[in-house]
This record gives C-alpha cells, sequence and structure tokens, in this order.
C-alpha cells in the first residue's frame, strides 16, 4: 500500500481566495492531462534555465513600504492539537518562516495577538467556516489563501509529527515540510513541477522535504527580490542533491498516481493499492 500526497492548484478561484486588490475573477487554469496540472511559465532568471514555478492570477503578492518588509504570524489560542507542544510547533513553524526569509528581504516574527497578524495559523476540523471544509485522516491536510489573506489552515485530524523518533504512526505527516509548502503559498507561490522544489506536489508519510530548491528561489525572489545576504554559493552542494534525490524518488515509482480532486493549495492524499 503506497500513499501520496499532493497539493493541486484549484482551477476554479472564487472571490474568497483573492486579495482585495484583484478586482476582476480570474480564468480558470487547465488540465492536459488526467495526472497532473502541467503550469508553463517564461519568467526569466539567473539562477537556473528551468521555469517550473508559477503564480496564483494576478501574481499577488505582500506589499509593504519599510524595507525589509515585516510580516507577523499568530497561532490561534482556539484551534489548536493537544499531542504536539506549543513550543514544538512554534519551533517547527519558526524554521520553516526562516527559510523563506533567508533568500527575500521580508523578515517574519511571532505576534502576540492573534487578532492583529498579518498570517493566522490554526488546526481546524471538517467545516470551519472558510467554504473549504477538511474532510479527516488522510485526506485534505492543509491549505493556504493567495496575498493579502494571510489564511493559514491545517486540519486537526491529521497525525501531525516534528519528530519521527517519537511520532510512530504509519501515517504520521512532518510539521515543517507541510509549513514550509504552505508558507510558499501565503507568500504568492503556486505549484512547481521542478522536483526537488519545496512547492512540488508531493510528499510521502513520515518524510521530509524543507529545503527550499533553486526553483523555490527563483520563484519567490521574482516576487520580492533577494535578500542582500544570500548567495547561490550559500546552498551548500549536499542540501541541493539531497533535495534532488528526495524529488526523483517520489516520482519515480511504476506505481500509477490517481488524481482525487483539484484544490486551491490544498495537500491531498491518493492512496493507491
Amino acid at each position: 500500500m503506497l500513499f501520496f500526497f499532493f497539493f493541486f492548484l484549484h482551477l476554479a478561484f472564487t472571490s474568497s481566495f483573492l486579495p482585495p486588490c484583484l478586482a476582476s475573477r480570474p480564468s480558470p487554469k487547465s488540465i492536459t492531462n488526467s495526472s497532473r496540472v502541467v503550469f508553463r511559465c517564461g519568467e526569466q532568471s539567473s539562477l537556473s534555465s528551468s521555469r517550473n514555478f508559477e503564480y496564483f492570477p494576478g501574481k499577488p503578492r505582500w506589499r509593504r513600504q519599510e524595507a525589509p518588509a515585516r510580516l507577523s504570524y499568530a497561532f490561534s489560542p482556539d484551534n489548536t492539537i493537544d499531542y504536539l507542544s506549543p513550543s514544538d510547533v512554534r519551533r517547527s513553524f519558526r524554521r520553516a518562516f526562516g527559510r523563506w526569509s533567508a533568500v527575500i528581504p521580508v523578515s517574519f516574527a511571532e505576534a502576540e495577538e492573534y487578532g492583529y497578524a498579518d498570517i493566522k495559523i490554526g488546526f481546524y476540523s471538517g467545516d470551519h467556516g472558510d467554504g473549504e471544509p477538511f474532510d479527516g485522516v488522510l485526506g485534505v491536510l492543509a491549505h493556504s489563501f493567495s496575498p493579502e489573506s494571510g489564511r493559514f489552515h491545517l486540519d486537526a485530524a491529521e497525525r501531525w509529527a516534528v519528530d519521527f523518533r517519537a511520532e510512530k504512526s504509519k501515517v504520521a505527516v512532518d510539521l515543517e515540510s507541510v509549513a514550509v509548502h504552505e508558507i510558499g503559498h501565503v507568500l504568492g507561490l503556486a505549484h512547481s513541477w521542478a522536483r526537488d522544489a519545496v512547492m512540488f506536489p508531493s510528499l510521502k508519510p513520515r518524510k521530509r522535504k524543507v529545503e527550499l530548491s533553486l526553483d523555490d528561489i527563483r520563484g519567490v525572489q521574482a516576487l520580492y527580490g533577494s535578500n542582500p545576504n544570500f548567495t547561490v554559493g550559500s546552498l551548500s552542494e549536499s542540501d541541493i542533491s539531497t533535495n534532488r534525490a528526495v524529488g526523483v524518488a517520489w516520482l519515480g515509482s511504476s506505481q500509477r498516481l490517481r488524481l482525487l480532486a483539484l484544490c486551491s493549495s490544498f495537500l491531498l492524499l491518493s492512496l493507491q493499492l
């Protein structure tokens, strides 16, 4: 029994997914075959010759006057999970935000007041009022919304893990891996079909994929520019090689991948016996 998790971008966006600055409804994306959504991108970049990343319609991003831009995040005091300590959850998210701020001139800081935070994070079950209900264990894992909504929801029914040595569930999901991916959506990135990218739509249970690839970096820097302290050389060869090896392994299987649904910025499960 082989489990695959997929992130898919919804083909028809509703107004609730659009930032206030977008006045018109975007055209839907198209499906080119039965197993995946394929995006083509013509953005130029000096980091890599491949162009696999994509944006939300209208290319929304967070717009701040100060430089570097500062975004706050907070965790819902009412929508939590009880088997992970708040400190463990915060640590995972702090690392996840740090991976993005290392490459763009945007800093992230946890806010004390949830209601005033730019990015609001919580664990929710079932129908939780945003029009996109969660469906229980091993279904939709998380969803987030394009800039500048800042809503970031995780399915409380999943078995979230911060340490696979302590968490023995066969279907445990790495919290930091999902956080890194969804933060990419919060910043304005859609999916990438570069196999080493964190924005690539595939993740196995009990696996980690947290290091940004060149494709992720190129995509987010096209929106926000580069962190002045970042250089391509600062990416270790081992980090890049590890990411590529994981990506190839995930797509190298001969198992047929079954498409279940297309959901905006959702992490979905495909179960193939």
